[in-house]
Parts: structure tokens; sequence; C-alpha cells
């Protein structure tokens, strides 16, 4: 009787091990996350970049050290065509910004420079012409220039021949006075049509030390005011509309 029970335990842990087997071959395997899965799972970090354009401040930009020349209402130019003679022309920017061009009509040319306007032309007469070769030559147009205010010997509007420093423009408009405030020179450039940037040049220790480092040169419209009394702060930007508040202490 004994060893029937042994017996029959032992089929019975047999069976067991033969059942477990098979679920355990049956059982599915969990299946592999797909590519498409972990792609959406995955966070849109690329889309997290802020954009540049969106994140933009109203701060302007530095313009460049030599920037090319840009029409203005009153300059004249004359266009010359080298397979069409018969459009060649002068022409005078109106105070509209327009040229009224033969056999084309109104063009808005303001603010271009010759190679921009060279281009403008093009597309315009290309409407007429077959890829027309055209050239530009300016004639009578805004001379570059600097002005000199405040506390020097001859205040006034000077032309700018070549390369010209600050010190170089306060020796032009006569020198600085002995009721100027030397170390606090200004220095105001027109970086867009809405800013000005505005800089304090110590033309008292440029002097003394023969340090030269800060003895810029200066760009077509720069201005310099020599004051009397200290401007100890001063925004290195403001709009162009408070530039007068600085000018009249």
């Amino acid at each position: 009787m004994m060893q029937l029970r042994r017996v029959q335990w032992v089929l019975i842990v047999l069976a067991m091990g033969v059942v477990t087997a098979l679920a355990q071959q049956s059982a599915p395997e969990s299946p592999a996350p797909s590519p498409t899965a972990e792609a959406t799972a995955a966070p849109a970090s690329a889309d997290a970049t802020p954009d540049p354009d969106k994140s933009s401040t109203s701060r302007p930009v530095l313009g460049e050290r030599h920037p090319r020349y840009t029409l203005q209402a009153g300059d004249s130019f004359d266009l010359s065509f080298d397979l069409s003679p018969e459009f060649n022309q002068s022409l005078t920017v109106q105070p509209d910004g327009y040229v009224s061009l033969r056999g084309v009509g109104d063009v808005h040319v303001a603010g271009q420079t010759v190679p921009q306007l060279t281009e403008t032309l093009k597309k315009s007469y290309g409407k007429i012409l077959n890829d027309p070769i055209i050239s530009v030559f300016l004639k009578d147009f805004e001379k570059p220039y600097f002005t000199v205010d405040g506390q020097v010997g001859r205040p006034g509007k000077y032309d700018l021949r070549g390369d010209t420093t600050v010190t170089q423009a306060l020796a032009v408009a006569g020198g600085v006075s002995a009721s100027a405030k030397h170390s606090q020179v200004l220095l105001f450039r027109h970086v867009s049509d809405q800013w000005v940037e505005a800089r304090i040049l110590n033309y008292k220790k440029m002097m003394k030390d023969g340090n030269l480092s800060e003895d810029v040169y200066l760009h077509p419209g720069d201005m310099l005011y020599v004051p009397k009394n200290t401007y100890s702060k001063i925004q290195q930007f403001m709009p162009s509309a408070n530039l007068g508040t600085y000018l009249r202490p």
C-alpha cells in the first residue's frame, strides 16, 4: 500500500511538471516596442527650440564698418543700357522715393544701394527687354558728412573725406574749449531709423596717455557732442526721438 501511494505521488509530480512546461511554451512573448511607439512617446525636443525670429528683441543690430550708400530723395543718377541705348536716361529720386522710368513707369528706389538699385531696374525692364544689361552711375547725392556740436571752436557740419577718427574730427572743428568736459565726449550714431547708438569717449585720457584705442573711425552721419556738464549715465541705445534731451541739458 505504501509503495502504491509513493508511485501515485511520483506520477502527480511528473504530471505537474509537464503541465508547467507546456504552459510556458504556449505563453506569448511580450512584444518589443515598435519604432512608431517609441517615436510617439519620445518628447519633441526639437520643437522646443525657441525660434530666434519670434524671440528677437527690439535691440538694434550694429551697422557695418563700411556701409554702402543708400539713395535718398533728391539724388540723381544716369541709367545706361549696353544693348538698348534708346532707354538711356538721367533720373532724379522724387520726394516720395520714386523715379519715373522710360517705358516702365514709376518704381520706388529710395533706401536702396547701387547694387540693389541695379537689380530693381533689371527686374523692371525685364518685362519689356530680354535680359537687359544695365549700368547705374550716381551723379548728385548726399555727400558723407559728420556733425560736431557743443564746446568746440567751430561747431557745424563737415564733409567726411576718407577715414576720419574722433580726435581728427574734433581738430577739424577747432578743437575742444577749456570749458568742455573733455572726459565725456559723446558720439551719436544712427543704427536704424528708430535707434541711435551712444558712446562716451574719454578724449582727455586719450590725449594725456597717448592711447588712441578709443579713437574710433566716424561713419557718415555721425554726430559728436562735447558737453559742458557731466553725463554720468547714458543708455547705449535710445530712440531717435530722445536724442534732443541730451543735446539740450
